[in-house]
């Protein structure tokens, strides 16, 4: 699985790339319904096949050298038009497809990838998934989570400060929610407070967010969701794109800048992007939190081959993100003026390394999805130049998933994971023991299409291997040591019901299965970046969930909406906390003494419930009005308390104005409220509540001709009316922050407007 399996899967896909197989191709054009005038620079998209193109000027499109056998769903996209899409059955013969496409003030129908392991129409796919597109990502947020928390109802985020955020996912965070990149998991340091997402916030084309278990896709960690994370298809054979993006945030100097280009030649594909990001300590209504900057540097690329037998891309990326912290006990100066882009200690530099090797080839009447990779993440925290804590870790992972061809309405797809990290200490201090790490998994998924229903049910087995390592620093053990193996299987059942065009329900129930992680078995010591010693609990059993959902879909021109349920009971829930008094005090490198407050790791039984909502009115073809609402109920039913760390309810409200402007495209004004409900409910033993607020944000933007070339220009304003405002999942706000004050905290930002550019590249 490492460097020899990847050698010789470059040796087949070479091998597969000279064979004489025929191939397909797909031609055709698209319209307006109405009219029957051609439209050009709508998008198609083959998402299975990872390809896409634009229409010419006379609507045309084609696509060359695909495989000659399989279903495909085309998907077609064009602003001011409602999407479509078509499924078509390939074969050595050429296909001549074309789309008449409908006005509409709304866009539905998309394609969805990760809801089910068969792609499929979001109407069709039972999972409650939302897509979040590129020009939705672009704003005044400071990382990728920032971002979809603002656009994603049920996603929320834990952060500390402006430089790290945590996904949540109807009350599930940290190892519960896993992040896909460039086909697999995201591995870095997941189990802790202020260890955030290592992927640039310029790279998705469009991001794609599973809410509730999905265990049986992605194995052990995803009990609360998948944010799946998809690049830019490859184009058509014969061009060249690219894209710029800059933009500009005045609270905290934020300057974000990405380049982008990506090709294809006679099926040899390629991509590559560079991002940068800096940003000076962020202004809150109180001051400028002390040493809270950041930047990072992103690079990226891909090399591959599209072909008749399928594709194969080996992707590799390096990011590199230093983050700064401010140590303060409660009477200390929380607050300046400072504009320095230079970070003090303590702070964080983070490295992240990956290579994909992402394969779909066709074999026999279907075909075999391939996902190989190698991650090293390296984690440095700082409280001088030599690092005091230091994770090194090493993942190997294998995903193979075959998919039979659809038959009398039925889909099949089987597959087997693995995995395996190998993480060393390497600085002076010692949180978690150095640890080994073994997972396997093998899953069955079937899918029945008939009539307006749709059912798929699938069952999955998962074994986790872990093994602490024993360390005795001066005759006194720090870590013991633990080996623990755990297996389980679990199982979804799923349905669909399309009532009519304007109506669709959509129904989920399973179990699903967490093991513990070498954090919450073995941890002791001082964790800098959140001001506390931890302790580990070797005698963790994994955590069960037993979770259901319903959704209903509904709507036309002029309203559209849903409505969802969701109920997740977790036996043996997870997670660490403290009481008052529980303190340790610490010997520091420098001989002075510091005390921490003292978090244990145990396990309670937690049932969480809630509600998710949007109801949106397009009252004319320019103007929109969107509401989302949601809200978590979350309870430790083994101490009658509420649990920890659950985010407020809250309900964003958005008018949105498109009129014409001549000599403008897509001009657009938008001015929204985010309405955050108070949280008094939560754990009176180590936390405390945060009181409602309401945020005043706005919008404005167009597109520009430059000749072939279009320009768009925006700018985006959060929180104008400079609120003072404490979150309920920010790690600064008081009582998460010191145990000794419950009123010493750090408020979150204050007022901050973005401005940005986005070019979109045709180079050939």
């Amino acid at each position: 699985m490492k460097l020899k399996t990847i050698s010789g899967i470059l040796l087949i896909v070479c091998y597969f790339s000279i064979l004489p197989i025929f191939a397909a191709t797909i031609s055709g054009q698209v319209t307006d319904s109405k009219t029957r005038l051609p439209i050009a620079g709508a998008t198609i998209s083959l998402l299975q096949l990872r390809s896409s193109t634009s229409s010419d000027q006379q609507g045309h499109y084609n696509f060359k050298s695909l495989p000659s056998s399989g279903r495909y769903l085309v998907e077609v996209r064009f602003i001011g038009y409602q999407s479509m899409v078509k499924t078509v059955e390939l074969t050595a013969e050429d296909l001549s497809v074309d789309f008449a496409l409908t006005e509409s003030i709304i866009e539905t129908n998309e394609v969805v990838v990760t809801g089910t392991l068969v792609t499929a129409q979001s109407r069709r796919n039972s999972t409650s998934v939302s897509v979040v597109s590129k020009d939705e990502l672009q704003g005044n947020a400071t990382n990728l989570i920032d971002a979809l928390a603002r656009q994603v109802p049920g996603l929320t985020q834990i952060t500390t400060g402006q430089g790290i955020s945590k996904p949540v996912i109807r009350g599930l965070g940290y190892n519960r929610v896993v992040t896909v990149s460039d086909g697999v998991k995201q591995m870095g340091q997941q189990w802790g407070d202020e260890h955030g997402i290592e992927i640039d916030q310029n790279q998705p084309d469009r991001v794609e967010v599973l809410r509730g278990a999905a265990s049986l896709m992605y194995g052990s960690d995803a009990i609360g969701g998948v944010i799946n994370i998809l690049e830019p298809n490859v184009p058509t054979s014969g061009q060249i794109k690219g894209e710029v993006l800059s933009s500009y945030s005045t609270n905290n100097g934020l300057t974000n800048s990405s380049v982008m280009l990506t090709g294809n030649e006679n099926g040899f594909v390629w991509r590559g992007r560079g991002s940068y990001q800096n940003a000076y300590s962020y202004h809150t209504p109180a001051g400028r939190y002390i040493n809270s900057g950041f930047n990072n540097s992103n690079f990226s690329g891909m090399l591959g081959m599209n072909k008749q037998w399928g594709y194969s891309h080996l992707n590799f990326s390096y990011m590199k993100n230093n983050i700064g912290f401010h140590e303060a006990d409660p009477g200390d100066l929380l607050y300046n003026d400072s504009k320095s882009r230079t970070l003090d200690f303590p702070r964080q530099d983070i490295r992240h390394y990956k290579l994909a090797l992402n394969n779909n080839f066709v074999l026999g009447g279907g075909n075999l999805k391939l996902d190989l990779g190698y991650q090293k993440n390296q984690r440095r925290e700082l409280e001088e130049a030599t690092p005091s804590l230091f994770f090194d870790l090493n993942t190997y992972s294998l995903d193979a998933k075959y998919y039979l061809s659809e038959k009398n309405g039925w889909q099949h797809v089987f597959g087997i994971s693995a995995s395996q990290e190998h993480s060393v200490n390497k600085g002076t201090e010692f949180l978690i023991p150095a640890y080994d790490q073994i997972e396997l998994g093998a899953f069955g998924y079937a899918k029945k299409t008939w009539g307006e229903n749709t059912f798929n049910m699938g069952l999955r087995y998962d074994y986790v291997d872990n093994k602490g390592k024993q360390l005795i620093i001066d005759d006194e053990e720090q870590f013991a040591g633990f080996k623990n193996r755990f297996g389980n299987v679990s199982g979804a059942l799923g349905y669909t019901h399309i009532f009519s065009e304007d109506l669709n329900f959509k129904a989920n129930a399973g179990s699903a299965f967490r093991a513990p992680n070498p954090a919450e078995l073995g941890s002791n010591g001082v964790h800098e970046g959140t001001f506390r010693y931890e302790i580990g609990n070797e005698d963790l059993k994994p955590e069960r969930s037993y979770q259901a959902d319903a959704t209903l879909e509904f709507g036309h021109s002029i309203v559209t909406g849903s409505i969802g349920i969701y109920e997740n009971y977790i036996h043996n829930f997870i997670y660490a906390s403290t009481t008052k008094g529980d303190t340790k005090t610490v010997v520091g490198e420098d001989g002075d003494p510091q005390t921490y407050d003292v978090y244990r790791y145990g396990q309670v039984n937690a049932n969480l419930y809630g509600v998710e909502g949007s109801l949106n009115f397009h009252l004319m073809n320019w103007i929109h009005l969107d509401n989302t609402f949601s809200y978590t109920h979350a309870q430790n039913n083994s101490f009658d308390r509420p649990l920890a760390s659950i985010p407020a309810g809250v309900l964003h409200n958005t008018l949105r104005l498109e009129p014409k402007v001549t000599g403008l495209h897509a001009f657009y004004l938008s001015v929204g409220l985010d309405n955050y409900f108070k949280q008094n409910r939560f754990d009176d033993t180590f936390e405390t509540g945060t009181d409602s607020y309401t945020l005043l944000n706005a919008g404005i933007g167009t597109t520009l001709r430059l000749g072939p070339q279009h320009l768009k220009v925006f700018a985006t304003a959060s929180n104008l009316t400079n609120k003072r405002y404490y979150d309920a999942l920010s790690r600064l706000r008081p009582g998460r922050l010191s145990q000794e004050d419950p009123n010493f905290g750090v408020y979150n930002m204050g007022r901050n407007i973005t401005f940005g550019v986005y070019l979109p590249l045709s180079i050939k």
